[in-house]
Formats: C-alpha cells, sequence, structure tokens
C-alpha cells in the first residue's frame, strides 16, 4: 500500500450455495487495485471485514494515516471495526447515504467477481464456492487481470515495480 491519498476500498458480498450464504469481505488498494485482504464465512458479523482488515495490514504493513473508504454498512460503522482502524492508524471515510462513489473502485470488483465467477457458476456447498473465490482473488484478479489504469499490468506486478 503505497499511497495514503489512494488508500482501501472496503466491500463484501454474498455468494449463494445450495446450503445458505457464503459472505466475502475484501479490502482493495486502491493504489495498486490489488486485493490485499479478505476473509469468508457463513455468517455475516463484523469481524468478517475485520479478518479482511487484519490480512491487508499484515501482508502490507501501511503506513499511518492511510484512508480507508467504505459504504455506510452496519459492520463498517461499528465500534469494533473503528477500534480497528484506529488501532493501524487508518482514518475513516464513508461516502453519505446513497452516494458511493468514495468506494466506487470496490463496488467495482465486486461487480466484476459476480459477473465474471460468481454467476456463471452453481455452488452446491460453501467448501465448493471457498476455493474457486480464492482462484479468483488470489490467482486471476491480482495476477492475470490486466488493468488499463496501471499501463495495463496486473496488480501483483504493478506492485513490484
Amino acid at each position: 500500500m503505497h499511497s495514503p491519498q489512494a488508500g482501501l476500498g472496503h466491500g463484501y458480498h454474498f455468494i449463494a450455495t445450495d446450503e445458505g450464504w457464503l459472505y466475502l469481505a475484501a479490502v482493495k488498494d486502491l493504489f495498486t487495485g490489488k486485493i490485499v485482504g479478505w476473509s469468508m464465512n457463513e455468517r455475516m458479523k463484523a469481524d468478517l471485514i475485520g479478518k479482511a482488515l487484519f490480512m491487508a495490514v499484515q501482508t502490507h504493513k501501511p503506513a499511518p494515516g492511510l484512508i480507508a473508504h467504505s459504504d455506510q454498512g452496519s459492520q463498517y460503522a461499528s465500534a469494533e471495526y473503528r477500534r480497528l482502524l484506529n488501532q493501524f492508524g487508518m482514518k475513516q471515510s464513508m461516502s453519505r447515504k446513497g452516494n458511493c462513489w468514495d468506494n466506487a473502485p470496490m463496488e467495482s470488483w465486486i461487480a466484476s467477481l459476480k459477473k465474471e465467477q460468481v454467476h456463471l457458476q452453481h455452488f452446491k456447498t460453501r467448501a465448493q464456492a471457498r476455493p474457486n473465490i480464492f482462484d479468483y482473488i488470489e490467482v486471476f484478479y491480482d495476477k492475470v487481470w490486466r488493468h488499463s489504469n496501471i499501463n495495463n499490468m496486473s496488480p501483483a506486478d504493478f506492485d513490484r515495480k
């Protein structure tokens, strides 16, 4: 995470399975476009997004002052999440109600995930969906997909440079 001005985008999505929902929380480095933290669980609780944020901090060690963008979901407004941001020296940025522009890059990523992966398949179980979502994030999106806003490089290649 290279630019405090770029910050992080936070978002979550639910994936349908025959067993019920599988919730995915993800954190995107808005400078490189890379998904730097993610977490999956069968329940949507504040710790789901906390685990994704912790993964991002643990693996990328951002400098204090990083801006964390999100929507106004109750998970992002929770005291637990705000404590985590404070612990990591991050500043919270939430769009006004009905205005998702601050977190548009994360919303765009979630739309891509749905269009390119989730809606193309039928998952019988959460266990079947998990490795599929893992592959989309860790193999395809971060290492293969070329982004025009980072010189047609993958986020992983751009991050290395």
